[in-house]
Formats: structure tokens, C-alpha cells, sequence
């Protein structure tokens, strides 16, 4: 019974591939008309993670599409600062697209208001719930996931939410967003296969550098690798980085590679200090964070030959070339989160039954392919991806050194 088990679960994953992969591919050439435990009866109280006859409240506010398998979208429209609504019209956008570019997907999204706030998000949950939501796609902004997450985990509704601070993550809330794990992993790695040994890091002395921190020291080591050194620097603070770069100058001789994830101005200016003061970075290999896939970064001569991971551009690209068709504007980056959650959500109820949420379908090991390439999650709510590696070669060009992977190594 169990091996049975096991074998209809792999031909339910491969079958969940084949359709988001074919999903995908289609809806990128433009080929269709616009493309506790968290198991099922286990849930706290008894829920089974559907919704039941009489249990439900009419849908209220905008929907999109008519399935019969309810979603919620939860977003900042109302949010404080232009960015908040900005981020919420991008996503639902590209919401749309996604469920447009999916034939005969038996999806319905309730989307959702959160103002960008913990209780927004609460209350937002409480009514998708209420609803018939099976999933929840969304919040963007950490507390908001906290709030929304109240109400998941008390009513057993999984949730696949965009917020890059891991510590909103956990069981049934899972994170699509890029995670520092994922960016700090590959590029570590791929130096170690460039047979560099050495490391050294500038940092920001805030959450996201403890983060990074962690995984670096444990990559590094694992790959047999040495940390010579680590600086901290305040954030923002031009003087508390000239600082700590003049402290790492000095073990620069002991290094081959230097580790700085932040990006805007900061690792430019970091390398600018190391030329100023003469420090010898000949043979230093310089890498980074996909913190550094902007513009200003990009276009720095001071790091033209560097390392830092990304996702795989080239299906994006097409992605918001047809975007910009629909909607008049060129998408940011991450609107690739929004489309691949909601093909997988289509994906999932096409092809994985009634156990089409279970944590035991979303931590699939071989994971699922989106736009943004390969990823997956595993049941603490961390996500995982296969990323590229690029290097810049100045006035905003890159060249990939290393392409992304297109499934996991068991």
C-alpha cells in the first residue's frame, strides 16, 4: 500500500510538472487568448481544508475568473505610499494574465484589500475564509503575512505569500519571494566550484545581514571553505562603511573572495574605497546578491567581472514584453511572484485532486517550474530556487556565466 502510494504521488508530480511547464511555455510564446501537520483532516477543530455546503458566504468585492475551487489574492491596494497600491495593481495584473494564459482553469481568485497592515490582512483572511478561500496567495509586506497567517494556520488554509523575511515563514506559510538561503547558497557554491577557498564579507549590521550571515558561515563551511573575516557596517551610513572597508583591507591578502549581497550604491562604493586606499584586489573575486540585478549596479565600472546569482531572465523578459502589451507599462521584476503563484494554484487543482494544497502536494521535493525557473518548498515555509549566475559587464549589461538550473538534485 505504501509503495502504491508513493507511485501515485510521483505520477501526480509529474503530471503537475508537465502542465505548469506546458502552461508556462504556451502562455510565454503568446499562444492563447490573453496564459501540527497541514493534511487534509487534520486540520486544528477538524477542518478538512475545504469548504462544506452552507459554510460559505457569497464572494464579496473584485473576482477573478468563475471556478469552482475559490482562491484568495491578498493585497495592499489601500496601503500607506504610492508603492503599496502600485505593488497591488502589478500583482492582480499579473494575476490575471496568469489565469487568462491557463485553459479551463476551475479557478476562481477573491482579491482582497489588506492596507498593508497586520489587522488589514487579518480581517482580509478572515473573509476570504469565510468565503471558501482553499489558499491564500499573498500578503506582500512581513506584517501583514503575520496578521494574514493568524487566521490560516487557526482555520488550516495553506498560504503562499511574498514577504522576503523568513521568520514570517512556517508551516502551511509558505514564502515564493527571492530569499537571501537561495542567492547566498548558489553564489557560494559556484565560487567553490571556481576553486576560490577564502571568503570575506561586508555586511549590514541589520536582520537581513544576520540572515545572510548564517547561511554564508554554514555554505562557506560545508563546501570546505574558510570565513577570514566579517565586517558590519550601519546601514545607509557612508562613513560606517569606508571604515569597515579599511578594516577588511587588511586581511585582503589572506582572501580570494569578497562577499557583498547589498545593493544599490553600496558595493560600488565599497570597491571605490578598496582602489582609494590601495588595497590590492587583483586576485579578489568580488561577489554578490541578487540585490545587484538593477541599474545602478549593473552600470558600475567597479564591478564589471563580478559574481552574483538571479533568476533566469530570458522567460520573464517575454513575459513582460506581452505584460507591457496589455497593460501599457513595463512590470517590475517581481511580478513574476503573482503569475507563478497563480498557475500553480491552477496547476495544482487541475492536476492534483482533492489533496491539491496539502502540504504533502506544496513541499513536493522535485518542485514546480515558473517563469522564475525551478523551485519548491519545504515544510517550514522557506522556498528554494535554482538561480543563475550573471556577471556585469558595464553600462547595465550582463553576461550569464552559469545557467539556472531546470530541476533539483535529489
Amino acid at each position: 500500500m505504501v509503495k502504491d502510494n508513493r507511485a501515485k504521488t510521483r505520477r501526480i508530480f509529474k503530471h503537475l510538472s508537465t502542465t505548469l511547464v506546458v502552461g508556462a511555455a504556451l502562455a510565454l510564446a503568446g499562444c492563447m487568448n490573453s496564459t501540527s501537520s497541514y493534511y487534509p483532516g487534520s486540520y486544528p477543530g477538524g477542518f478538512n481544508g475545504y469548504p462544506q455546503q452552507g459554510q460559505t458566504q457569497q464572494p464579496t468585492g473584485q473576482t477573478i475568473g468563475n471556478g469552482s475551487v475559490k482562491v484568495a489574492l491578498l493585497l495592499p491596494f489601500s496601503g500607506e505610499g504610492a508603492s503599496a497600491a502600485s505593488v497591488a495593481t502589478l500583482f492582480q495584473n499579473s494575476a490575471q494574465m496568469a489565469l487568462s494564459d491557463f485553459p479551463g482553469a476551475d479557478l476562481q481568485i477573491l482579491v482582497k484589500d489588506t492596507a498593508g497592515t497586520a489587522d488589514g490582512a487579518r480581517v482580509a483572511a478572515e473573509t476570504a475564509v469565510q468565503e471558501g478561500a482553499e489558499l491564500v496567495i499573498g500578503p506582500v509586506f512581513a506584517d501583514a503575512v503575520r496578521g494574514a497567517s493568524q487566521v490560516t494556520r487557526r482555520s488550516g488554509v495553506p498560504m503562499v505569500a511574498f514577504s522576503t523575511d523568513v521568520n514570517v515563514a512556517d508551516q502551511g506559510t509558505y514564502l515564493l519571494s527571492y530569499l537571501p538561503q537561495s542567492d547566498v547558497n548558489r553564489v557560494v557554491s559556484y565560487a567553490i566550484e571556481q576553486e576560490r577557498q577564502s571568503f570575506s564579507a561586508l555586511l549590514p549590521d541589520n536582520s537581513y545581514g544576520a540572515v545572510v550571515e548564517a547561511t554564508f558561515r554554514q555554505a562557506v563551511g560545508n563546501a570546505g571553505g574558510r570565513v577570514v573575516a566579517i565586517e558590519r557596517y550601519t546601514p545607509g551610513n557612508a562613513e560606517s562603511i569606508r571604515e569597515k572597508v579599511m578594516s577588511l583591507s587588511r586581511s585582503v591578502s589572506q582572501v580570494d573572495t569578497l562577499y557583498i549581497p547589498e545593493g544599490g550604491a553600496v558595493p560600488s562604493y565599497a570597491m571605490q574605497v578598496m582602489t582609494e586606499i590601495g588595497a590590492n584586489v587583483g586576485e579578489v573575486k568580488l561577489i554578490g546578491s541578487g540585490l545587484w540585478n538593477t541599474p545602478e549596479v549593473l552600470s558600475s565600472p567597479f564591478l564589471v567581472g563580478a559574481w552574483f546569482p538571479g533568476p533566469d531572465n530570458r522567460s520573464f523578459d517575454q513575459f513582460a514584453e506581452r505584460y507591457a502589451q496589455t497593460y501599457g507599462s513595463k512590470p517590475a521584476r517581481n511580478a513574476s511572484l503573482a503569475y507563478d503563484a497563480t498557475i500553480l494554484a491552477a496547476g495544482l487543482v487541475k492536476s492534483a485532486g482533492p489533496d491539491r494544497f496539502s502540504e504533502r502536494i506544496l513541499t513536493n521535493r522535485d518542485g514546480f517550474l515558473g517563469i522564475d525557473g525551478v523551485f519548491r518548498f519545504n515544510r517550514y515555509g522557506h522556498s528554494d530556487r535554482g538561480l543563475a549566475i550573471y556577471t556585469p559587464k558595464g553600462h547595465g549589461e550582463v553576461e550569464v556565466l552559469a545557467a539556472a538550473p531546470r530541476s533539483f538534485a535529489l
